[in-house]
């Protein structure tokens, strides 16, 4: 005990004393300019990249430049902010200056502000802003000249459709809600910004379309919000585990989504997005299971199709999930289940294999699942080749070997085959985690283990929410006019009403005209 305690401390000093420094002195007050100047280089010390540039104004007034080289546009500074400062202002004070730069905008900015809080304009620097002082003046003048190399509009990688729109979100905010802007012309799209890291300054976007969102769940989602202080966000699934419902469940409880055409559609059946910068995946809540089992591409294929694909989606959603723990329960417990024949096939494939089932199964899921990490992680041009190649000779080897049956490496293949038709990837990979423990009560108890298992998740997805929403929502609670999209996808003439479960304050989406039906002939 007193070992642990020991260790405890030690540990905590190494963490406390590797926190950052805070602002170490209060910023001068009034308009000194030498103080004041003073005060920057200070918090800047030891900031290679910021500069300071001094130059005198008409009638000898001391001024000075401040900003960050490399987030800014310095053709910009050059031609919008130093050459007019020298050839374009005539005032012989402070007062004067300030009065042509602010009022009668004698620089070709296309923005400025001013403030007297130096807090506010230290932290600016670092959004890409230049920070002007002059002597005798306590006004500072904030030019915000960002420039930052971003990477283009590229197609979505893990959202791909046939017929659909190609594009993807970037890690710039600004551009990703402009995306959303092109799709949504109506000034009810709102968007509220906030920040969040001590140290990060996450810019973080609230976005929601007003009168189709209730005004109850734009709420939540800002309460959720403010309880968050953290010392740094850089990444919308930090914002992901303070703001969902349940954290100790293994469902994801937020859907994530890297196309613009999604989320927008998401926006218009009364749910909120949320944009962080510098990731290209926003968060959309609230959610259920069967929208993260919808794809965009059935919203781009006709009503036959796409509901026919859904139906897929489920039945190998099923396989994925349950396909190894029926295998191992039949063959170890009930095995008088299987036609004769293939019970004598599969028998002779495990006559020399020295394991069990379960541990066959093991070995087999382990090791797939070390070859599609191993696919992710490694460069593109070689990552599916590995992971295929890998699988192949693995498994052939290891059956050549009688470490594992045939069988067991036929059913290990098709669960993983399966697994990649799950649309969202965070659901899959829950799939995949509670295989596990199902496969085990499978070991242990049969079939009757599986029925254990699968009544043990669907009393947690019962009682599971997502701000409020049943996460099985329209089959548990039951409503009977959003089936029209969750099962099968309705043709859009028949989806006359956004949504119930949303309660969003607008339910029509559209007036009803029936069917589109032929024009009639004349007989002439």
């Amino acid at each position: 005990m007193f070992l642990f305690k020991w260790l405890t401390k030690q540990r905590k000093g190494k963490i406390s004393g590797a926190l950052p420094q805070q602002v170490s002195s209060e910023p001068p007050v009034g308009n000194d300019f030498a103080a004041r100047l003073g005060w920057f280089r200070q918090q800047l010390n030891k900031c290679s990249d910021v500069k300071f540039h001094e130059v005198q104004l008409p009638g000898n007034i001391p001024f000075a430049l401040i900003y960050i080289e490399g987030l800014i546009d310095q053709k910009l500074l050059q031609e919008q902010v130093l050459s007019p400062l020298q050839f374009e202002l005539t005032g012989q004070s402070a007062q004067e200056l300030l009065h042509q730069i602010v009022e009668l905008k004698r620089l070709p900015v296309s923005y400025l502000e001013t403030s007297t809080e130096l807090n506010k304009a230290l932290y600016a620097l670092f959004e890409g802003t230049i920070v002007c002082l002059m002597d005798s003046e306590p006004q500072l003048v904030l030019f915000p000249m960002k420039s930052v190399e971003i990477r283009s509009i590229q197609q979505a990688e893990n959202e791909n459709v046939i017929r659909g729109p190609k594009e993807a979100f970037v890690e710039d905010i600004a551009t990703n809600i402009t995306m959303i802007r092109r799709r949504i012309k109506h000034p009810a799209l709102k968007t509220e910004h906030c920040e969040f890291g001590k140290y990060t300054r996450t810019a973080v976007v609230i976005c929601y379309v007003e009168g189709l969102c209730k005004q109850t769940l734009v709420d939540e989602v800002k309460e959720r919000l403010s309880r968050i202080d953290i010392d740094s966000v850089l990444g919308s699934s930090y914002i992901e585990e303070f703001i969902e419902d349940n954290p100790f469940s293994p469902f994801p409880q937020v859907q994530y989504t890297e196309r613009p055409d999604t989320l927008s559609a998401a926006l218009l059946e009364g749910r909120v997005a949320i944009l962080v910068d510098g990731t290209p995946i926003p968060i959309i809540v609230p959610v259920t299971l069967y929208m993260l089992l919808q794809s965009a591409e059935d919203y781009y294929q006709r009503f036959v199709a796409a509901t026919w694909i859904r139906w897929i989606r489920f039945i190998f959603l099923l396989v994925s999930f349950l396909l190894p723990s029926v295998y191992i329960a039949v063959t170890t417990f009930h095995p008088e289940m299987l036609p004769p024949n293939l019970l004598v096939t599969v028998a002779a494939a495990r006559e020399n294999v020295p394991f069990p089932a379960i541990v066959e199964a093991f070995i087999m899921e382990i090791t797939f699942e070390g070859l599609r990490e191993a696919g992710l992680r490694i460069p593109k041009p070689i990552g599916q080749t590995v992971s295929i190649i890998g699988a192949l000779v693995i498994g052939q080897a290891a059956v050549q070997a009688g470490i594992v049956s045939a069988p067991m490496v036929i059913v290990v293949s098709i669960t993983g085959i399966a697994s990649f038709i799950i649309p969202h990837f965070d659901l899959g990979l829950t799939f995949r985690l509670l295989r596990f423990p199902v496969m085990i009560l499978a070991a242990s108890f049969g079939l009757y283990g599986v029925i254990i298992s699968i009544l043990l998740i669907y009393i947690h997805l019962v009682s599971l929410r997502s701000f409020g929403t049943p996460y099985l929502s329209p089959t548990a609670p039951i409503v009977f006019s959003d089936w029209k999209d969750v099962l099968i996808r309705a043709p859009w003439w028949l989806m006359k009403k956004r949504p119930l479960l949303y309660g969003t304050k607008s339910d029509e989406r559209m007036t009803y005209r029936g069917r589109p039906i032929l024009p009639q002939d004349d007989g002439d």
